[in-house]
């Protein structure tokens, strides 16, 4: 058979090159031979002759089909073009396309007078789609000659698409400033291949221009040190023939960590005169920090004590003694500018040092003599003074010795001038100016007096007389209500008795006062010290399972027991212990009290102090620079401050002010006698840290000194400007009422309010009324700080009324008692809590979680705390506890969970059995 094809072939060749001789036969009667094309069975078949001279070619291409896609529907065009070729086939996946799906074009090369064939081909996505899946769909061209045959390239016909989805698309970051920044993108599957570009707000990034820019090579973004104009959305667009796709944009925060400026110079002494301060500063500007950067770390103001030296003006020494009478009839006497000598700047004195007189004829006739008898009889004088002084002093030191004075005595009598602390011993009586007269209980006072009557100010200068009768005398100390847990049958002593004879600790407390109770096991409860704002809640789970704990909650008495404050260092929060110490605590508790700060955070530096073991004071937070690593947490809100604890100690809130903005809130309190049976009638203004511990105490002391409360208490703002309080009495009807008190208004030291540590400071107000009958009382009183704002309030009341109910400020809202233990202590049922825990303990992508469970109940600025807890939830929900017990709403809770869409929402509403 291959001998007979070769035959048949040689024959055709034959019988071609004869027919090209004849020129005179038309292209449309020559065929090819059937060996050599496809079988179109009787269909017309085009073909060309060739000129003889080029009958020894082989053909080749001009153009060969190239790969192409199929865009949505539109069918794609295969181009071949050959020269010298008098056939032009297309074969696709092995099969010959029919001639009459080719499109043919026939030339002449004007320079080589050859033929040139054309041929066209058109694919749709029909074709291509009958073999999509099992392999490429391909086309190739066959071309032939008189010579032989030329088989083009292999041309694949695909259909193009690019999905919508991107692999991976670029996430949000925040970064420091240079810091460098990888933007990760792996486009959606596509054919072709999408190409990837970068924009930056809609902005595309060129890396060639940006050279802080870099593209890798599989499509990653770079960058190189991000700057602070580099913060924006970045857009990862993948692309191709068929469509364009977009990621979701990537915000790239570029921040800035603050830093600090060099100080300032000290600024002068705040003082002219005497003890004061001086402070300098510096900014957290270098850099300011930006987009979320770090604050600069520790305090910006600093404040230092000094002493400016006082100008002392000059005072003339007594005169001398007239001299002797001289010979030209004169005598003179000097004194001297040393009492005091000037000094700082102080004036010199004014006048004369020298005075001459005229002698009289007579004098100047005295001999030597007499001279020198005069001068022994001065000398005798002095002599007999020198051993009168001498045995005065004696006198007085023995008798000092004999009756036990000592210096609190003077103490004593100079606050008798104004103002009467509740047996506290003052501690800064070098501040007081005016030197106790222990001869006398009057005290001659010469100053400025500042009248507050009808608004106005008068200046003027006076002399008064002072006693210390109108003031109030130290009040006893009152008795304190005993506070029994009813679930707990020993006694209170027995059970105080108990824990003082436990050697772990050396400062337990041993007065059942102000002291709560009780016995708590893994169901957790709370004490509270009613009417103080003293609670401490224990968690479920706080305490280990088949463990068993007896808890004390304290409030301890300041004068018991003194914190050592420095500087300008106050205390403002009641000294409060829970214990025992030492106990195992597997989640922290939360021990709420009041604090009286001004909640300026800018002007204080606040921190939480703990007693160790050994009785000293240690720092152990600072506010606003709190360690998610540490024990301790510390929420503080307006009036409250929160503390999260593991350890059970002896903790109070210590605030040292920055500026002189710095505040606290005092809570002032009048009481006046409660039945009045004589002319004189007495008001005592009581001015005092605005915390409920404090008041309470007032409260039972008062009651138990048989006082009304007259109105209602007032809030004043004291601030640290080292200016005392001044308190006064105005527009009394002078027909009925006047004061006893000689002063135009009463003091109370700075230093005693500040301090924070003497408890009851108060006033007393004398009134007397002219006849037994008056009962009206109207007046204003005015209470302001020296060089500040004050506040004036109105009294009008009838002294013979009954007395301001006082329960409205001492409401206690736990009818429970002052112990809770197990589920009675929660509002949210202890199932319910569990539930709400696995279900938003587990991060959402959404953030459907624990974390919009904080949003809600506006507690997102302690996001880094929770989320350093096992379970972030539970210590949200033991915080809402605390915050809420007396007024939470289960309902408003449930109305939050069912915001965040969770269908836990509903599960408020179970059975109190499946509680």
């Amino acid at each position: 058979m291959a001998r007979s094809m070769k035959t048949s072939a040689q024959y055709c060749l034959l019988s071609m090159a004869v027919m090209i001789s004849f020129r005179t036969l038309s292209v449309a009667e020559v065929h090819p031979c059937p060996a050599l094309k496809p079988d179109f069975g009787t269909e017309h078949v085009a073909t060309a002759t060739l000129p003889a001279s080029f009958n020894d070619l082989l053909p080749h291409f001009l153009v060969e089909p190239d790969d192409e896609y199929i865009v949505k529907n539109k069918p794609v065009t295969l181009t071949c073009r050959s020269t010298p070729a008098t056939q032009i086939y297309f074969k696709c996946n092995g099969e010959w396309v029919h001639q009459d799906d080719h499109l043919i074009d026939r030339t002449v090369d004007p320079a080589t007078g050859l033929p040139i064939m054309q041929v066209k081909i058109d694919i749709s996505r029909q074709q291509v789609e009958k073999i999509f899946g099992l392999d490429d769909y391909w086309c190739q061209c066959v071309a032939w000659s008189t010579t032989g045959t030329q088989k083009s390239q292999k041309a694949y016909v695909r259909i193009a698409y690019l999905r919508k989805n991107f692999e991976e698309e670029p996430m949000g970051k925040e970064v420091a400033l240079n810091q460098e920044v990888l933007l990760r993108c792996h486009p959606p599957e596509g054919v072709p291949a999408a190409e990837v570009e970068w924009q930056r707000n809609e902005h595309v990034i060129d890396p060639v221009s940006e050279p802080n820019f870099l593209v890798t090579a599989d499509r990653n973004l770079i960058i190189k040190q991000a700057r602070l104009a580099d913060t924006a959305n970045y857009t990862c667009v993948a692309k191709n023939i068929v469509a364009r796709r977009k990621s979701s944009p990537a915000t790239v925060l570029v921040y800035v960590n603050g830093g600090w400026s060099t100080w300032t110079t000290w600024s002068a002494c705040s003082s002219v005169c005497g003890r004061g301060w001086q402070r300098r500063s510096r900014s957290c500007t270098n850099p300011t920090p930006l987009n979320g950067g770090m604050a600069c770390d520790g305090q910006n103001v600093q404040k230092s004590a000094c002493t400016a030296t006082c100008p002392v003006d000059g005072g003339w020494s007594d005169w001398s003694n007239w001299s002797e009478c001289g010979v030209d009839c004169s005598m003179w006497r000097s004194r001297e500018c040393t009492q005091p000598s000037p000094g700082t700047g102080g004036k010199d004195c004014q006048g004369i040092d020298l005075q001459s007189l005229n002698c009289t004829s007579q004098q100047c006739l005295q001999t030597a003599n007499g001279v020198e008898d005069v001068a022994l009889y001065v000398g005798i004088v002095a002599v007999a003074l020198c051993l009168t002084l001498i045995l005065i002093v004696v006198v007085l030191v023995y008798r000092r010795k004999k009756e036990g004075l000592d210096a609190d005595v003077a103490d004593s009598s100079i606050l008798t001038t104004g103002f009467q602390p509740m047996g506290i011993k003052p501690k800064n009586s070098h501040l007081l100016t005016i030197q106790p007269d222990l001869t006398t209980t009057t005290t001659s006072y010469q100053g400025t007096l500042h009248s507050r009557h009808d608004g106005t100010t008068h200046t003027g200068t006076a002399k008064f007389s002072m006693t210390n009768g109108p003031l109030l005398d130290p009040l006893p100390n009152g008795s304190h209500h005993t506070l029994h847990n009813g679930k707990m049958t020993s006694d209170p002593a027995e059970f105080m008795t108990r824990l003082s004879n436990q050697t772990y600790f050396k400062t337990l407390p041993r007065d059942v006062a102000n002291t709560s109770y009780g016995t708590f096991n893994f169901l957790g409860g709370r004490l509270t010290i009613p009417n103080t704002g003293i609670s401490l809640l224990i968690p479920p789970e706080a305490i280990p399972r088949g463990k068993i704990y007896e808890i004390y909650l304290t409030a301890q008495r300041k004068e018991d027991l003194r914190l050592p404050l420095a500087g300008c260092q106050t205390l403002l929060s009641p000294i409060v212990s829970c214990g025992p110490p030492g106990v195992v605590l597997t989640r922290p508790t939360i021990l709420s009290m009041d604090h009286c700060s001004d909640a300026c955070p800018e002007n204080w530096a606040i921190r939480l102090k703990k007693q160790n073991y050994e009785g000293v004071w240690e720092d152990v937070l600072m506010m606003g620079e709190e360690l998610i690593s540490e024990p301790y947490y510390c929420q503080l809100e307006a009036e409250t401050c929160r503390v999260f604890s593991e350890q059970l100690g002896r903790f109070s809130l210590v605030g040292e002010s920055l500026n002189m903005s710095a505040a606290k809130r005092l809570r002032l309190v009048l009481f006046s006698d409660a039945y009045c049976s004589t002319l004189e009638y007495n008001i005592r203004v009581y001015c005092m840290d605005d915390t409920q511990d404090v008041f309470k105490e007032v409260m039972q002391m008062e009651r138990q000194l048989g006082g009304r409360l007259i109105d209602e208490p007032h809030v004043l703002l004291f601030k640290d400007s080292y200016h005392n309080l001044r308190l006064s009495i105005h527009d009394m009807p002078q027909a009925h009422w006047r004061s006893k008190l000689l002063a135009g208004y009463q003091e109370i030291p700075f230093y005693h309010i500040w301090n924070g540590s003497q408890r009851f400071l108060h006033c007393t107000f004398t009134l007397e009324r002219l006849n037994l009958s008056t009962c009206e009382l109207t007046c204003q009183l005015c209470v302001w700080q020296v060089e500040g704002e004050g506040q004036s309030f109105s009294l009008d009341f009838n002294i013979d009324s009954r007395p301001l109910d006082p329960e409205f400020l001492l409401m206690d809202n736990n009818p429970s008692g002052s112990a809770l233990a197990g589920p009675s202590a929660f509002q949210i049922p202890y199932l319910i809590r569990q539930k709400i825990c696995s279900s938003l303990d587990t991060p959402c992508p959404n953030g459907a979680d624990w974390r919009l469970l904080a949003q809600r109940l506006k507690l997102d600025r302690h996001m880094s705390f929770f989320a350093s807890k096992a379970s972030p939830t539970s210590v949200i929900l033991d915080l809402w506890e605390a915050q809420h017990f007396h007024s939470g709403n289960l309902n408003q809770l449930a109305t939050v969970m069912a915001d965040i869409g969770k269908q836990e929402a509903m599960i408020f509403l179970v059975s109190d059995g499946e509680c």
